[in-house]
């Protein structure tokens, strides 16, 4: 385990690395904790925790008590869902996250355009945001099955609740523009979400990873 003095160092130095890190850490140990419900709860608020972590280090600013306000119901409400037996709050709380990450990426976003000079950490941040979309997106699939069933399907299977992989797999897919996803949205709302992501994750290259490619090269050109 890191000491403090050495995690708010990295915090401080590559807040961004921490943050991806943590996100390839959880594709990683999410098939082992697909049936665990307590695995996925304790995961999942680390996670946010992180995430808070990270925005107060970037944005050093008053606005980050909005990522606490929130990541504190979120994880409140996921853990009661997960071990008090109150299955209805986690919908709730997979809302909430959803709005979580999507908070992080527009302050990522912001970090990254903030100057006209480019650092490996905003390099770094460039993918972690690309992660936090994915998440955001597949947390707002998760809501919209359990809030209207039948939202999505696999192919060849009926309509059924999909596992988080599967929708995090449909977020990764949509936003990168592979089209390798099995799972199809069927409901209107599952199938604006998905549309949202594709806008997304297109615009997201075209401005955001396109602007940091373009000083990259100047600089370098400088050189």
């Amino acid at each position: 385990m890191l000491a403090p003095w050495r995690l708010a160092y990295g915090l401080r130095k590559h807040p961004s690395s921490i943050l991806l890190i943590v996100q390839v850490l959880g594709i990683l140990s999410y098939p082992l904790m697909e049936n665990t419900g307590i695995g996925r709860a304790l995961f999942g608020a680390m996670s946010i925790a992180v995430l808070s972590l990270v925005l107060w280090v970037i944005n050093r600013a008053s606005s980050h008590w909005v990522a606490w306000l929130l990541a504190v119901p979120s994880v409140s409400m996921s853990l009661l869902a997960n071990f008090a037996g109150m299955p209805a709050l986690l919908p709730w709380a997979h809302a909430l996250e959803s709005i979580l990450y999507f908070y992080a990426v527009a302050g990522l976003i912001r970090y990254m355009l903030g100057d006209m000079r480019v650092t490996t950490d905003e390099l770094v941040a460039a993918a972690t945001t690309f992660t936090l979309l994915a998440w955001a997106f597949a947390y707002a699939f998760s809501a919209c099955q359990a809030w209207i069933p039948g939202s999505f399907s696999a192919v060849s299977i009926p309509p059924q609740p999909r596992s988080w992989m599967e929708l995090l797999f449909l977020s990764f897919s949509t936003l990168s523009g592979v089209g390798l996803s099995d799972i199809v949205p069927l409901s209107p709302s599952a199938r604006a979400l998905t549309m949202l992501a594709m806008f997304s994750g297109v615009m997201y290259i075209a401005i955001a990873v396109s602007r940091l490619i373009a000083l990259t090269v100047i600089r370098q050109q400088k050189h």
